[in-house]
């Protein structure tokens, strides 16, 4: 019997544990050819992703007409066959551990706002619902649903938020643009968090007295002997001497500074 494409990609999805992308596809096509010697191998060598996709289309719909009880999908990670839904209380009878597991309301409302507005922080996404979603973004994360997409560029860098793969193989999607008026619900506009005030910190601060520092005048420094140079023997007139220009008076007598009363006021802890 003659070997066609078609075949071929079929008995590679049946025989690979997950989902095959295309390009998986085209490297096993390749590598086939390289490594065995059968002419019907190193005739498909060359197929290009083009013929595949062709093939796979051709196959989906053998399976169609065929009233088979599994069909040829693609989902988010590539190419595989799943049992159709009408099949799913006989499907479901040999995996009894496997209780299926369903979100609440809150849960929905929270992943479907990070599905259309992805990446989006959790302040945003409070600003959309109007309550707190500690306890709800935490079930979405451990359930593989959502992950932690990256920082935003915002005072304070706070988490961003997107969907996983997992949630596309969940709800049988390719990318989030199949999601149900994926373009009107992500040029909605919704209510936003108020961007965080940023305070200054201990460096800008110490910056910012240093270039106060520089740029005060500098006062004139009485001028220091050369090294070596002999000094001269202090004065012992209790009259002022000039030194360099400057006048230096006797000191005056020291006296007790008078004791400030303590503040009522409550010290600033960042400066204690």
């Amino acid at each position: 019997m003659e070997t066609s494409l078609t075949q071929i990609l079929e008995a590679l999805i049946f025989a690979s544990p997950k989902p095959l992308s295309t390009a998986e596809l085209v490297a096993a096509l390749r590598g086939a050819g390289e490594f065995s010697e059968t002419e019907s191998a190193q005739a498909f060598a060359g197929a290009s992703e083009a013929q595949i996709l062709e093939a796979l289309a051709q196959l989906e719909a053998v399976l169609d007409e065929g009233g088979r009880s599994f069909r040829l999908l693609e989902q988010a990670t590539g190419w595989g066959f799943v049992t159709r839904p009408e099949y799913a209380p006989w499907v479901r009878q040999l995996y009894p551990e496997a209780k299926p597991t369903r979100l609440s309301g809150p849960a929905l409302e929270t992943l479907a706002i990070i599905a259309y507005r992805q990446p989006v922080t959790r302040a945003d996404i409070e600003a959309v619902r109007g309550v707190a979603v500690d306890g709800v973004m935490q079930v979405l994360l451990d359930r593989s649903l959502v992950r932690i997409a990256g920082r935003a560029e915002q005072p304070g860098r706070p988490l961003l938020y997107s969907t996983t793969d997992y949630f596309l193989e969940h709800f049988g999607l390719k990318s989030t643009g199949e999601l149900p008026n994926a373009t009107e619900l992500g040029r909605m506009p919704l209510p936003t968090a108020p961007p965080a005030e940023e305070k200054p910190s201990r460096r800008k601060d110490r910056k910012a007295a240093e270039a106060a520092a520089e740029a005060a005048p500098e006062l004139p420094f009485a001028d220091a002997p050369a090294v070596g140079e002999p000094q001269a023997p202090p004065s012992e007139s209790p009259a002022a001497e000039t030194s360099g220009g400057l006048a230096q008076a006797e000191p005056a007598p020291l006296e007790a500074a008078p004791q400030e009363e303590p503040s009522s006021a409550a010290q600033d802890p960042e400066f204690s």
